[in-house]
């Protein structure tokens, strides 16, 4: 089959790999139909080659048709339409009862000390294979995918994998009030999505903060008060006037670690990424730090007893944050990967309503053929051509393809 694979930093191929099987009696073979380029694969793309290996193949928001099942596995059958959750979980563990699939025992890399295992990310995540590919390996499959309705576009579902969850855990964690303000720092896709489930939630004021053109407009088509952060001198003043002046009640970090306006961690992670792998991730785990800006303007935002949600992902071991502000104001941070199963009850309803509450069909502003992923990852990276949200088409050919494309 054909797959986007991983060759260094900033270079990523469409190669030919070996077809997934079933290997486990709870796995579930999916050809994809549908899968996306989330920001966190970005990371991948510039920051963490240090834990992957060439030909990793990467993705982890996927979605498309259950081709095989494992005898484990009975409750999907052959033809099902499914969403494939980003995070493996079992589903039965005390972790996974508690709402917490992100921290599944069943699957949790133990030897690298993390939670559970991820589609398309990384060895500290378990170097599963991702879904940025014609074919994906699904474990867990007695649990993990979702299955929808036969009908509608892909994008009216595709997102349950990451996005939608991702943005309603981290509305969840900002314990906004009904009524409240919610200030969204940065408007990617997770900010996108995390201020029109804000305002879903019966959020008062949302206001986004961006500097990209298109990600602005975008916001502002779904009722969002934006912020151009570089048409600003005072980022904090502008959202104290539009907050009383006593900050946010809740504030959601959607950047993560690779934000605008930190040059000294910026340079701490390029000189990282051209260490050997062994010696990079040792010095990451031991003293990476973090680019904070985008953190400590969220810390800067929320009122006084109010919860900043951290949805962007950080890899940092010594990132330095202002405990003594923090403890003064009684600020509560909430963060963590999404627990996607345990919020998909409340989401499924929603991107089945030919309404579109939530403005599913109004995120993706890129479709490419699988083989076009490494123009796909540059325009997303560069934010060029207006880009915000790509999604990749496996079962398109184009001119690069080979005409056995499929080899199943």
């Amino acid at each position: 089959m054909r797959a986007l694979t991983w060759q260094g930093r900033e270079k990523v191929s469409v190669e030919d790999v070996p077809d997934p099987r079933i290997e486990e009696p709870t796995d579930a073979i999916v050809r994809v139909t549908s899968t996306a380029i989330c920001g966190s694969d970005l990371h991948l793309y510039s920051v963490l080659g240090m834990y992957l290996d060439p030909g990793d193949v990467l993705g982890h928001e996927t979605m498309g048709v259950v081709e095989e099942v494992g005898s484990g596995a009975s409750r999907l059958k052959v033809g099902d339409r499914v969403v494939v959750p980003f995070g493996i979980a079992c589903g039965t563990c005390w972790m996974c009862a508690h709402g917490l699939q992100s921290q599944c025992e069943t699957t949790q890399v133990r030897a690298q000390d993390k939670g559970a295992a991820l589609f398309g990310y990384t060895k500290l995540y378990g170097q599963v294979p991702g879904g940025q590919a014609q074919y994906l390996r699904v474990p867990q499959a007695q649990y993990g995918p979702v299955v929808v309705p036969a009908d509608g576009p892909d994008e009216r579902f595709l997102y349950l994998s990451d996005v939608l969850p991702t943005a309603w855990q981290a509305v969840e964690y900002a314990a906004v009030p009904l009524g409240g303000s919610v200030v969204v720092v940065g408007l990617g896709p997770i900010g996108q999505m995390a201020a029109r489930v804000a305002r879903h939630r019966g959020a008062g004021r949302v206001i986004g903060l961006d500097l990209v053109p298109e990600r602005l407009e975008m916001a502002r088509r779904h009722g969002v008060e934006v912020v151009d952060v570089s048409d600003v001198d005072d980022v904090v003043g502008a959202v104290l006037e539009l907050t009383d002046g006593r900050g946010a009640d809740g504030v959601i970090d959607a950047v993560g670690m690779e934000a605008h306006g930190s040059p000294g961690a910026s340079l701490f992670q390029k000189a990282a990424g051209v260490l050997p792998d062994t010696v990079a991730g040792a010095i990451n785990e031991k003293v990476g730090v973090d680019r904070l800006a985008a953190l400590l303007t969220a810390l800067s935002l929320v009122r006084r007893g109010g919860t900043v949600s951290i949805s962007g992902v950080y890899g940092g071991a010594k990132d330095p944050l202002p405990m003594m502000d923090l403890f003064d104001r009684q600020v509560t941070l909430r963060m963590g990967q999404a627990n996607v199963r345990r919020w998909v009850d409340d989401l499924l309803p929603l991107v089945s309503d030919d309404t579109d509450p939530l403005g599913v069909l109004d995120l993706r502003t890129h479709r490419l053929s699988l083989e076009d992923a490494p123009r796909g990852y540059d325009l997303f990276q560069r934010k060029q051509d207006g880009c915000i949200k790509v999604v990749l088409d496996p079962t398109v050919r184009t001119a690069s393809a080979p005409e056995d494309g499929v080899s199943r």
